[in-house]
């Protein structure tokens, strides 16, 4: 990873720290990505000193507004000559339903959205890298999902753990189309589980829902570093230069749910998806 040029969402704190950290560690230049300066600021100053790696940076951006992600995408297309690696992290989990400024339910914007259409701005930097990697983080949650394609975002309806779920199956459905799309080229496209980590994810939650997140996570949950691994290793292992459109867990190519697999379906999500970043300028 030595000079490597490595892009993290969500890294202010949680997994996506712990990726950055790692990666940093073994000589990559990173740019986190969050919407906090502060924390941000805080989390390259913490980095450095742990890491002994000064090429590291943050940028600021809010992933569920498209707007944002354009002007991210942007500002690294002009500040970077190639990406490595892109490592979509930053996802939440919202039982209570909203909508963004732009219109978009909150989960699907933020989960689904921001990795479908910053690594779709990102590609020609990717290009440029000699291997470039697009890694998504999904869920084994995805398994408790299906698409219904008449209320992709689940606003007649909205329940704040099956859209999580179905947006989880979104990023692997959408990593599997991208893959295709980049065959014959040095860039691949896989997806993972990090794993039930303990984490911040959740505690935005008010509530019984957040009490209950939270005491999951202290019974249940494995470490951060723990759940950084197969990211970390997606991100850097030499054997997977040319392995794409795989989804793994505890670092090994695992199956995903039989809907993921629905090339058809994948095809309808990635056209739709497309369609819907167009009308948000």
């Amino acid at each position: 990873m030595q000079d490597s040029m490595v892009v993290v969402t969500g890294a202010s704190d949680g997994i996506g720290y712990i990726c950055a950290q790692q990666l940093a560690a073994m000589g990559a230049q990173i740019v986190l990505v969050g919407r906090d300066d502060g924390k941000c600021s805080d989390a390259v100053v913490a980095l450095q000193n742990t890491t002994g790696n000064t090429n590291i940076s943050f940028e600021i951006a809010d992933l569920s507004l498209l707007h944002d992600v354009r002007a991210l995408a942007q500002r690294l297309l002009d500040s970077h000559a190639h990406i490595d690696v892109l490592l979509n992290n930053a996802g939440g989990y919202f039982q209570q339903s909203s909508l963004t400024l732009e219109g978009l339910e909150h989960t699907f914007a933020l989960n689904h959205m921001a990795y479908f259409l910053l690594t779709d701005l990102l590609l020609p930097s990717l290009a440029k890298a000699k291997q470039g990697r697009i890694i998504n983080v999904a869920s084994r949650a995805h398994r408790h999902a299906s698409l219904n394609f008449e209320d992709l975002q689940g606003k007649a309806d909205y329940d704040g753990w099956p859209a999580y779920c179905r947006s989880k199956l979104m990023n692997i459905m959408s990593t599997y189309a991208l893959a295709r799309r980049l065959e014959g080229t040095a860039i691949t496209a896989n997806s993972l589980h990090p794993g039930f980590v303990r984490s911040k994810f959740g505690h935005n939650n008010p509530g019984f829902t957040g009490l209950l997140v939270r005491a999951s996570q202290l019974l249940l949950a494995i470490s951060l570093q723990a759940g950084a691994k197969t990211s970390v290793y997606a991100a850097s292992a030499p054997e997977l230069v040319a392995t794409s459109g795989l989804y793994f867990n505890k670092c090994k190519a695992a199956a995903s749910s039989p809907a993921s697999m629905d090339v058809a379906a994948q095809e309808r999500l990635w056209q739709i998806s497309t369609e819907l970043a167009a009308s948000i300028p």
